[in-house]
């Protein structure tokens, strides 16, 4: 059941799909802050017309839960891995920890995380913390660079509390803030400086990761991709050379695997034991088909170094829009396509489609836009005669979606459909982008005669035209005027 928009009385646009869900609270270790929040936040979702129940059941969408800061806890008292047995479900809910830090903690282990991150090179001994692996060190310092200490305290935690989705309650006598982290290392922060609007925003923060669902339910297509056909087509090498080149300037970053941050052996019954950043995609008009990287939740892939076996075909979206369709090739390892398969296919179902002559002077109709890459990463400025940002609608802005959802999908595609430089294939504009807060952004690579795949990619963000970082904006975010005709990031709603 949808929740009415009238009943939010919120100042941000929301989701029009959010639901009603049920939530309970199992505690662990408590605290007066922590018990203040919990109360406040369990309140909130009543008057928002969620259900709050006692007793996990099958219909729980959400289990709250707790956690003390700094202390390890044992894998197997970690509800992650253990709910479903103590509440004898058929499977876990979503497990939301709390943690809380006082300032003054929160203020050391900031400065803490910024001074070693800032060693040339940074020490390992500076990121070993209790409860975590010997080789955990090499994961925080590669997230900590790649969005500062927030990151590294935030992967720390989850390590810590055994949980992925923490919710870092930051204050002394009262709540002052309350960080949101997942898996992909969001980290956008509810502050208290309103009671109600406080729990609302946190409350409608998990109602919207909870609303949507995964779409990676994919679809095996027949025929087979014939060997001999595979072979002689063009696109697979042209991935591999654009893994190695978005690889040297630093796109992709390091695979985390869980085993590097925690010795958990159980990790495979909750999560994936590793998760790859990033995915790609060109079009091949010979077969008519996207191929893309893999899922990294399958096995490691190195995305700046991808084989054949890393690759996969992706020919269409499921109709019922839970995952895509992919065909097989013969004499390959054929492993699921990148979580974001059915973003980067359903994004040209609004787009025009164009007449493209291929090598051997063979015409066909392919999607205006040629290659397609996502990053955790964000864009500093840009050159706009080159290059359009496209933005979400405004409710992406304020109540982040997950990865590898219909709500993601359904984003992207919406923002893209808009861009003026794909609807206008005659647009001089060649690439065209829009970046989800907390996540990452999405790019979009016009056909250009002469060029190979990402080539105009690779080539802008060598000259400027396209700046790319590693901060990622966690919430409302624009373009403005910048110098050289340039366009810079603005953070916030002005």
């Amino acid at each position: 059941m949808q929740v009415p928009q009238e009943a939010l009385k919120v100042a941000n646009p929301t989701h029009a799909w959010l639901r009603r869900i049920e939530v309970s609270f199992v505690p662990g270790p408590m605290s007066a802050m922590l018990e203040e929040v919990i109360d406040g936040l369990l309140e909130r979702f009543r008057q928002l017309g969620h259900q709050v129940v006692d007793t996990p059941t099958e219909n729980t969408d959400v289990l709250f839960t707790t956690a003390p800061f700094g202390e390890p806890i044992p894998w197997r008292k970690a509800l992650i891995f253990s709910a479903r047995r103590l509440f004898g479900l058929k499977q876990s809910p979503v497990i939301y920890t709390l943690v809380h830090m006082t300032r003054e903690q929160f203020d050391k282990f900031m400065k803490h995380f910024e001074e070693a991150l800032a060693k040339q090179p940074p020490q390992p001994e500076d990121f070993h913390f209790e409860g975590l692996s010997s080789s955990a060190h090499r994961v925080l310092i590669e997230q900590g660079i790649r969005g500062g200490p927030i990151m590294a305290l935030q992967r720390m935690l989850q390590a810590q509390a055994k949980s992925i989705r923490v919710l870092l309650v930051v204050g002394d006598e009262h709540p002052e803030k309350v960080y949101h982290f997942d898996l992909v290392g969001a980290f956008p922060a509810s502050e208290a400086t309103n009671r109600e609007a406080f729990y609302t925003d946190i409350a409608l923060r998990v109602v919207t990761t909870e609303s949507t669902q995964e779409v990676t339910d994919h679809e095996l297509i027949q025929p087979l991709v014939e060997r001999e056909i595979w072979q002689s087509m063009s696109t697979p090498e042209a991935m591999h050379r654009a893994g190695l080149e978005l690889g040297k300037r630093n796109f992709f970053t390091e695979m985390v695997r869980i085993e590097d941050l925690v010795a958990v052996p159980a990790v495979n019954e909750a999560v994936a034991s590793q998760y790859s950043e990033g995915c790609f995609g060109t079009w091949d008009a010979r077969i008519g088909a996207l191929i893309a990287t893999i899922t990294g939740s399958a096995r490691p892939v190195d995305k700046g170094n991808v084989t054949d076996d890393d690759l996969a075909v992706i020919v269409g979206v499921r109709p019922d829009g839970l995952g895509a369709q992919v065909r097989h090739v013969e004499g390959k390892r054929n492993d699921p396509p990148s979580s974001e398969a059915v973003e980067m296919m359903d994004m040209d179902s609004l787009l025009p489609r164009i007449e493209h002559e291929s090598v051997g002077g063979v015409k066909a109709e392919v999607p205006v836009i040629r290659s397609k890459l996502h990053g955790h990463r964000g864009v500093k400025g840009f050159n706009p005669k080159l290059v359009e940002y496209v933005p979400l609608d405004p409710p992406y802005y304020h109540y982040l979606v997950s990865c590898a959802t219909e709500a993601q999908a359904r984003g992207i595609k919406a923002a893209f459909s808009r861009a003026e430089s794909l609807r206008n294939p005659t647009d001089p504009r060649q690439i065209a982008f829009t970046v989800l807060p907390g996540h990452g952004v999405v790019m979009a690579e016009k056909w250009q005669a002469g060029k190979v795949p990402f080539q105009t990619l690779w080539e802008a963000m060598d000259s400027g035209d396209l700046v790319i970082d590693p901060h990622v904006p966690q919430g409302p975010m624009n373009y403005v005027a910048g110098k050289n005709e340039k366009v810079v990031l603005r953070e916030g709603n002005s």
